[in-house]
């Protein structure tokens, strides 16, 4: 049984090799005053797959991914073909670090302290907007009143 509600919401989303996830379930953010429409992979299959494929993706949408509890989070880009930045996010919604990511690599890029959740938007979105580490994401699992480990 999850006991993660965003990891309910996404739990049986299959994705056959080689396509994109675009079904998955989506929660809205905001960081400063910009909105975010963020795809929820939550399940293990999901994180794996994450933006896989994508040819494009709109200005303001991104992926969230949610992991059970925090650790140092490591991302790379294979069979991904958009430039990504990944935003490493506490549980308080605290951005901790940023990483540019090149498409079709395996360089790692992991979180600088533990975290359960990592955002990818496109790269450059953060720079453009001067959003940068220590900024605050809010909406969905970082909404006001959400206790410490509440997702």
């Amino acid at each position: 049984m999850l006991s993660c509600p965003l990891l309910a919401l996404a739990q049986a989303t299959a994705v056959p090799a080689g396509q994109a996830q675009l079904d998955l379930p989506r929660v809205d953010l905001s960081v400063n005053m910009y909105r975010i429409d963020a795809q929820v992979a939550a399940t293990p299959l999901q994180r794996q797959v994450g933006l896989m494929y994508r040819t494009h993706m709109p200005e303001q949408e991104g992926m969230l991914f949610v992991f059970e509890r925090a650790g140092v989070q490591c991302f790379w880009m294979h069979n991904t073909l958009l430039p990504l930045t990944a935003a490493f996010v506490a549980d308080d919604g605290r951005i901790v670090n940023l990483a540019d990511m090149a498409p079709m690599t395996t360089e790692q890029h992991c979180s600088t302290e533990p975290v359960r959740y990592v955002l990818e938007m496109n790269q450059g979105w953060f720079a453009k907007r001067k959003i940068e580490a220590g900024a605050r994401l809010r909406g969905g699992p970082f909404s006001v009143g959400k206790k410490r480990n509440e997702p």
